[in-house]
């Protein structure tokens, strides 16, 4: 079995492209987004945690749970809150990311598992999976995604790119590069031609 991690900026289409591998038999994807909000539910070690490290804080919901908007205007608005906060789920996150990964290789039915996650590179996944592959779209298609399909100011959307990694990094650290600048149907050709190469076989 593979393990692939995909990573990109924000507004780089990895969904269309992770909605496509998951149509592929023998090929299952977990999203680091969606684990975390599983991590962070009460009545997880996660949970516990987080409600201790931000107790004073106006983010928690009546009956229990995050506001999560209100979360993200914390962490967003402060650098020091949103490093404790990584720092307690993204391991929580890993942790089960491997487990997962060693549930499936004991199964033995999947041929690839693929993980997608933002901070992919700055986890430290490179170590673990057997290739990342980037997700390049250029600033001026991410900026209109963005716009059309967030409704984010143009400032939003800058201060989210200067908090993220630069494009050589992502390519320093990547296998594959899959240019996401053209239509679907040519970054799908592009998946195929991968998949089906000599290092995985998936048809």
């Amino acid at each position: 079995m593979k393990f692939i991690g995909i990573t990109g900026g924000v507004g780089a289409g990895k969904s269309e492209i992770l909605s496509h591998l998951a149509k592929k038999t023998g090929i299952k994807v977990m999203l680091a987004d969606e684990i975390a909000h599983d991590r962070m539910e009460p009545g997880t070690d996660c949970y516990r945690c987080l409600a201790e490290a931000f107790a004073g804080e106006d983010i928690f919901l009546p009956q229990g749970g995050f506001d999560r908007g209100k979360l993200a205007e914390v962490i967003f608005s402060d650098p020091g809150k949103r490093e404790r906060l990584n720092a307690i789920v993204h391991p929580a996150v890993k942790e089960y990311v491997l487990r997962v990964r060693e549930e499936e290789e004991r199964r033995g039915e999947t041929r690839m598992l693929v993980l997608e996650a933002a901070l992919l590179i700055e986890e430290h996944y490179d170590a673990v999976c057997d290739e990342l592959w980037y997700i390049y779209t250029d600033e001026a298609h991410r900026r209109e995604r963005l716009m059309k399909s967030r409704g984010y100011s143009p400032e939003k959307i800058s201060g989210i790119f200067a908090s993220q990694l630069p494009e050589e990094t992502y390519r320093r650290y990547c296998k594959r590069v899959i240019d996401n600048n053209g239509s679907v149907e040519e970054t799908r050709r592009q998946i195929d031609q991968i998949l089906e190469g000599e290092d995985f076989g998936i048809g």
